[in-house]
């Protein structure tokens, strides 16, 4: 966002007091716009996902607010807002206040460094993976507190579920990312997707199996820590009540809900920035010098007049591409949540001590075994070099893609099989 405010400054000869200004008005720009995004989102996503398990589940779901309901989720919204913000006598007032507030502003601290295209981002920090894993660890501290401070056994065994789940998958969680920045050698976000090409096998997620195992591994760790199912024990209604939100109403309750939809969009984000190319589109021969077919990453889009159409057009195209990805990955997560039971806390923790976190750090060790042998560079370069490294790197990439592409073949044809034949529709057996 500077970078664009510079731009601008230069172009039409703004006064330094002017600039002031100007740089305070692109800060504000660069919090609310984000914000009011994940608010959006977070509307939209609980339709879809709430007409996703009508039609998984053969009911019809929500149609009657607005053509086909598409505004349900307003009226949801302002129904919760109505309700009574009520405090328990028993419970412990400020820190009952504060828990909801502390949850959604750690993900809302992580929405600032996530790109929406291009240049596009409120802060490229020199460390934003890492200011990501830390921020959004402030989830855990809100949830712990509110089921605390509610003088509730269910909210706190919700919120003591929490903690142990969150700080367990925290480490496969941030060890995956690690394989991100050993592939990369930043952790700059913008950094990231500029290491990254846009076609499927120039993605980080496609370099090796063991990279593509380290992809696999974020998500499940990322469906825990967001608790969505099949990791939805701290709020499991069938044990639980509500979890650590059960003393809650009004709006407090409705930040819950916000802080774990735009979870997912940060979850999602993270995917995409890390592992599926980013918003990377080709410079579709709009960047001198570059053939159509080469990558505009954010730094060569950025390099661009802020004047010109090449600039604008290569921005829309990346918002366009990093906005389909996410959603597809939001999609995928809400098909798991209408497909996969609640496991146990039992098996919660086994699957993560005993699998994941092994498995995490052997994926590492082989990826730094293999960065001597397999170069990080996009498929042209590779292609050209004639060199034996580069063919078995490239040979390894398509293998890979080939394997996502079988994988993602079964997906789309499961998908379209339940489409064909499910109906909105609840059919009901009864005995005579």
């Amino acid at each position: 966002m500077q970078g664009i405010v510079d731009q601008v400054i230069d172009r039409f000869g703004i006064p330094v007091a002017w600039s002031q200004l100007l740089y305070f008005v692109g800060a504000g720009l660069a919090i609310i716009l984000p914000f009011i995004y994940v608010l959006v989102f977070a509307g939209v996503y609980i339709l879809l996902e709430r007409r996703i398990g009508g039609r998984m589940q053969s009911r019809i779901g929500p149609n009657r607010v607005g053509p086909q309901g598409v505004i349900q989720w307003v009226a949801d919204a302002l129904k919760v807002l109505t309700k009574e913000d009520l405090v328990p006598r028993s419970a412990d007032g400020p820190l009952f206040r504060i828990g909801p507030l502390l949850a959604v502003v750690g993900v809302m601290l992580g929405v600032a460094v996530v790109p929406f295209g291009g240049p596009w981002i409120g802060a490229d920090l020199d460390v934003g993976l890492l200011y990501l894993l830390s921020v959004t660890s402030l989830v855990v501290c809100g949830i712990l507190m509110s089921g605390w401070a509610s003088n509730s056994k269910w909210a706190l065994f919700g919120g003591l579920r929490s903690t142990a789940q969150i700080v367990s998958y925290e480490i496969p969680h941030a060890t995956s990312l690690l394989a991100v920045v050993l592939l990369t050698g930043t952790m700059s976000v913008q950094g990231i997707i500029g290491s990254q090409g846009w076609l499927p096998w120039d993605w980080l997620a496609m370099h090796s199996p063991f990279a593509l195992a380290a992809f696999v591994i974020y998500f499940i760790s990322s469906l825990a820590e967001g608790s969505r199912v099949p990791f939805d024990l701290p709020e499991a209604e069938s044990e639980l009540v509500a979890g650590y939100n059960t003393e809650y109403s009004g709006w407090r309750f409705l930040l819950f809900f916000l802080t774990e939809l735009a979870n997912v969009w940060v979850m999602s984000a993270i995917a995409v920035v890390g592992f599926l190319g980013g918003g990377n589109v080709p410079t579709l021969g709009l960047v001198d010098g570059m053939p159509w077919y080469a990558t505009a990453t954010p730094a060569v889009i950025a390099s661009l007049p802020l004047a010109s159409v090449g600039f604008w057009v290569l921005v829309v195209f990346s918002f366009a591409s990093i906005m389909f990805k996410c959603w597809v990955v939001a999609v995928v997560i809400s098909q798991v949540r209408w497909t996969m039971p609640r496991f146990r806390v039992d098996q919660m923790m086994l699957l993560c001590w005993k699998y994941l976190v092994p498995l995490s750090f052997a994926a590492i060790l082989v990826l730094m075994v293999l960065m001597r042998f397999l170069p990080l560079a996009d498929s042209a370069r590779l292609a050209a070099s004639f060199d034996g490294r580069g063919l078995v790197a490239l040979l390894v990439r398509l293998a890979t893609t080939a394997l996502c592409a079988l994988a993602v073949a079964w997906y789309v044809g499961r998908v379209a099989f339940t489409i064909r034949n499910a109906r909105d529709e609840l059919f009901v057996k009864f005995a005579l």
